[in-house]
């Protein structure tokens, strides 16, 4: 399974951004797809997350009501919409997949491929 990461650069506050995650090899529809994000001298960490099955998503506390993932499984893609965003959101940001059998989607740990990462930076 390959991961190919797009949309990132450079913004204001408040401004909005879309980043796309585009997938190939594996089954798609059967992945949990999650957003992370690492900063300078930080540790990777959740963002957002969509499940397999369901339109069920789940969002860091900071990100909450700003940031929407969304998924396409007829194009093999998933999407995270920033709106609003601060300098904080600054980071590097990696979509990853976690293939059967699923974990909570919420742990660096849990997925099974990763992407390359697109760089987010916001300026205030």
């Amino acid at each position: 399974v390959q991961l190919q990461a797009s949309g990132g650069g450079l913004v204001q506050a408040a401004d909005s951004l879309r980043l796309s995650c585009a997938a190939s090899g594996g089954s798609f529809s059967t992945f949990t797809m999650g957003w992370f994000r690492q900063s300078p001298n930080e540790g990777r960490e959740f963002v957002a997350r969509i499940l397999w099955g369901t339109p069920s998503t789940a969002y860091a506390a900071s990100v909450e009501g700003r940031f929407t993932i969304s998924r396409d499984n007829d194009r093999n893609m998933v999407f995270l919409q920033m709106d609003s965003l601060k300098p904080e959101d600054t980071a590097v940001y990696y979509c990853a997949a976690d293939s059967p059998p699923w974990s909570d989607g919420i742990q660096v740990h849990g997925y099974d491929y990763w992407g390359q990462g697109t760089l987010v930076t916001v300026s205030s």
